[in-house]
């Protein structure tokens, strides 16, 4: 085993010049999440055997950090190196998905919360943030029946995204290690799971944050969590958000431009509003986002 670490080791720190010219987030650095990876690694033997069996895998994993922005440091439990499909990936934990869409200045704060049956929720539009109402130390709150997020926008608006249990099971099957029924997070860790899954669905309506598109992106494909929805248009046309009638579009734009060009509004935060309650089209989309041209 001794010469495998030392191979393992050597992997590791030659990604150095790769890992440092992919970074997207300059405190982070090389030498500490390296050390990170090979701690982890070398007290794992089913980890090590992977690594030695599927380099190319390790080598992504590794740099996978440094182009999403994100540390393996366990202390910050951002992200981990598990095994997946008989090599070693990249998984982010549901603090991880929240950390960057902190760091990234346009969702100032972030919640997220599994409902049980015995809790009293209240959904007060998808503009405002819901009632949860529930018995901390309750020894039985019931079955899980659904999970929700709220942000609030850089530009102060809150986005509420709710999701049933079935329909957060249905991604969970979608998991390979799942489906195997394999040890997995979903096995260990459900809520969290969860709370992840919500959170990655509710990122489609924020405000646009390259570093986030990409870490769902890689959970979704990569990462083995199931869902592509660039892939899957067509299934999100039953998200439970109806299409917005185009002549109820027309009559509503001209209040909505009204309190963009009043100030009291941005068109990035209306567009943001609206998308978490109705499906948008395309040309719908483009005339809000054109009112930025009237705001000068």
């Amino acid at each position: 085993m001794g010469s495998e670490i030392i191979t393992v080791d050597q992997e590791i720190l030659s990604l150095k010049g790769q890992f440092e010219s992919v970074c997207t987030d300059k405190s982070i650095s090389f030498e500490k999440e390296a050390e990170f990876a090979i701690q982890v690694i070398s007290a794992n033997s089913y980890l090590l055997q992977l690594a030695n069996a599927n380099r190319q895998a390790l080598r992504d994993a590794v740099t996978n950090v440094a182009a999403i922005g994100i540390s393996l440091n366990p202390a910050r439990k951002q992200a981990y190196l598990v095994p997946r499909k008989g090599k070693i990936c990249l998984d982010i934990s549901y603090f991880g998905m929240v950390d960057m869409a902190l760091n990234s200045g346009s969702i100032k704060w972030v919640q997220s919360g599994v409902v049980y049956e015995q809790d009293q929720f209240t959904l007060n539009g998808f503009d405002r943030p819901p009632v949860h109402e529930f018995k901390p130390f309750a020894k039985d709150r019931g079955a899980i029946v659904g999970a929700y997020t709220v942000a609030k926008t850089a530009d102060g608006e809150y986005l509420t995204h709710t999701m049933s249990i079935d329909a957060v099971y249905a991604i969970r099957d979608r998991s390979e290690a799942w489906k195997g029924g394999k040890a997995c997070p979903w096995r260990s860790d459900e809520v969290e799971m969860i709370r992840k899954t919500v959170v990655k669905q509710a990122s489609k309506m924020w405000p646009k944050t390259e570093r986030l598109q990409q870490a769902v992106h890689y959970l979704n494909t990569d990462g083995g969590e199931g869902i592509d929805f660039e892939a899957e248009k067509e299934e999100l046309k039953d998200d439970g958000r109806p299409l917005y009638p185009d002549d109820k579009f027309e009559k509503n734009f001209p209040d909505w431009e009204a309190l963009v060009v009043s100030g009291k509004k941005t068109a990035k935060g209306m567009l943001a509003t609206l998308s978490s309650k109705v499906r948008l089209t395309e040309k719908q989309k483009k005339a809000i986002e054109n009112i930025n041209v009237i705001e000068g």
